[in-house]
């Protein structure tokens, strides 16, 4: 399926979604992920969501990283440029929400791409091949290719997957994705 007819449908899908409903389906997702064998690694990049368009809660599983002492790290995009930093999150670190309604640091302790070796991916929809619809902005998939071979990227979605997705070569698929009733692996 193209990527605009699914960012379409998953926009309006997502809309329908409470707000009570995203905390159950996201607290569903965090449990979910307890399950996977992913937890002895020590750098873990992961996306603050942006509120008004109901994306996965993600303060669930940053709980997660932080009671187990891992090293969390955080995007902080630039429009202009069309890249992103990763900033690790500290106690200090302040948070602001951008032009755009994703939370982000102000600054901090920046992290390169190649020492991440956890990636909680955001996204719209997704196929059974672990293809991907964002935004369509390509921020993660640019920092997706700029991560070591052996980084995992697992998407977070509260919906099942498409059939297949028209993908591009620029593209870069998911490891995993987990939903509130399942992980899939691609």
């Amino acid at each position: 399926m193209e990527k605009e007819i699914l960012r379409t449908k998953y926009r309006k899908l997502r809309e329908k979604l409470s707000f009570e409903k995203i905390e159950v389906l996201s607290l569903e997702i965090a449990n979910k992920l307890l399950e996977m064998d992913i937890w002895e690694k020590t750098y873990y990049h992961i996306f603050l969501p942006i509120t008004g368009k109901k994306e996965v809660n993600t303060e669930y599983i940053l709980h997660i990283l932080q009671g187990k002492d891992k090293s969390v790290i955080i995007p902080k995009t630039n429009f202009e440029s069309g890249e992103m930093t990763h900033i690790l999150l500290q106690e200090h670190t302040a948070l602001k929400i951008s032009n755009y309604g994703i939370p982000e640091p102000e600054s901090g302790i920046e992290v390169l791409p190649g020492q991440i070796e956890i990636v909680f991916v955001p996204l719209l929809a997704y196929d059974v091949k672990g293809n991907r619809v964002g935004y369509g902005k390509g921020f993660y998939d640019r920092f997706l290719a700029q991560c070591d071979p052996e980084a995992v990227f697992i998407g977070l979605s509260f919906f099942e997957p498409e059939a297949s997705i028209l993908h591009e070569f620029i593209d870069i698929p998911l490891n995993f994705c987990v939903t509130p009733h399942r992980t899939y692996k691609f």
